[in-house]
């Protein structure tokens, strides 16, 4: 039997352990961070994955004190650096700048996918979302006398088996845009994936591939500078960074074609809640700044900032809208 006087050496015991235990929490939360913290892009620079990072890096590194770095993992259609992440701990210094491929898409389309894009990970905010859209090399194109979609159809079917579609990698949303256009069109592209949008686009502007349906921020600089041809955007409505531009429903006549991208920040599962709603916070005064916002809407990417449960819903609605797009497509990746 225990003694009143053991109880309450017990009791007391119990309640210091606690408050102990209180204030290092307390102590942990408010010291993070103390070190730089690293966003992982599962992609090579010069993609809308690489630009949106290091467009919220600045801001987020001025409001905690410590640098937000970005770290270029590409390869496996985003699956290396998504599996970096998910394999990495729980403590905030450590994050992903996840797609719509690393998690609407890849579970899908990989046979074997290195990580699970919901139990691994803790959502922690949508960016922003960007339409893709359809460029072809503008030389070629003035060659070939391919002026809108319609003549693209028609010069792929006159030389079946002769032209290359580039992409950012296996399960990106470029390349299922890419694969839902052959599906629909019944015309066939060798797929040429890259381990991201920059080198994709080097090699569709010096005339190595034909086509990409690209991020519109990633492709915009190339468009205006002459190297590319712009097509159409993949996106259900115009963008308003290009109002030019027809969907390719209007364009070339497919019913529904809508094939748009979006990216947002992803911690390891464990990642305290505190330091995962700290972190949208922030993600969403930077998107909200007038600058940020400007700068953006030039790119033709609409910002967003929502909440973890509201991009975890997102995340939920997308795996089961593109695992359908990748069963009717065919795609596939061993």
């Amino acid at each position: 039997m225990i003694s009143k006087l053991n109880r309450r050496h017990i009791m007391g015991g119990v309640a210091a352990a606690a408050l102990l235990a209180t204030s290092s929490m307390a102590w942990a939360q408010t010291a993070w961070p103390n070190k730089p913290v690293k966003i992982v892009v599962p992609f090579a620079p010069g993609g809308t994955t690489d630009i949106l990072a290091r467009a919220i890096a600045p801001d987020l590194s001025k409001a905690f004190g410590q640098q937000f770095v970005i770290e270029n993992k590409g390869g496996a259609g985003g699956n290396l650096g998504a599996e970096q992440v998910a394999k990495s701990a729980g403590d905030g210094y450590t994050l992903l700048m996840g797609t719509v491929g690393t998690h609407g898409i890849n579970r899908a389309l990989y046979a074997k996918l290195p990580y699970d894009p919901f139990k691994d990970f803790a959502p922690i905010t949508l960016v922003a979302g960007v339409p893709n859209v359809m460029v072809v090399n503008a030389e070629k194109a003035a060659a070939n006398k391919i002026n809108n979609v319609k003549d693209f159809i028609q010069y792929a079917k006159a030389n079946p088996g002769k032209l290359n579609m580039a992409s950012s990698g296996n399960g990106t949303s470029i390349h299922l845009a890419g694969e839902l256009f052959k599906s629909q069109t019944g015309i066939f592209m060798a797929h040429i994936p890259y381990r991201g949008s920059g080198p994709a686009l080097l090699d569709l502007s010096g005339g190595n591939m034909d086509v990409m349906f690209d991020n519109l921020p990633s492709a915009i600089p190339l468009i205006k500078g002459g190297k590319l041809k712009a097509l159409a955007v993949t996106s259900a409505q115009r963008s308003a960074a290009m109002p030019e531009l027809p969907t390719i429903e209007e364009a070339a006549g497919l019913k529904g074609f809508e094939a748009s991208s979006w990216f947002g920040l992803l911690a390891p599962a464990g990642t305290p809640a505190d330091v995962v709603n700290r972190i949208q916070q922030e993600v969403a005064k930077s998107l909200a700044s007038p600058a940020l916002k400007e700068r953006l809407a030039t790119l033709g990417a609409i910002p967003s900032g929502n909440t973890p449960a509201q991009f975890a819903a997102l995340i939920d609605a997308e795996h089961k809208k593109w695992a359908e797009v990748v069963k009717a497509s065919g795609a596939k990746v061993d």
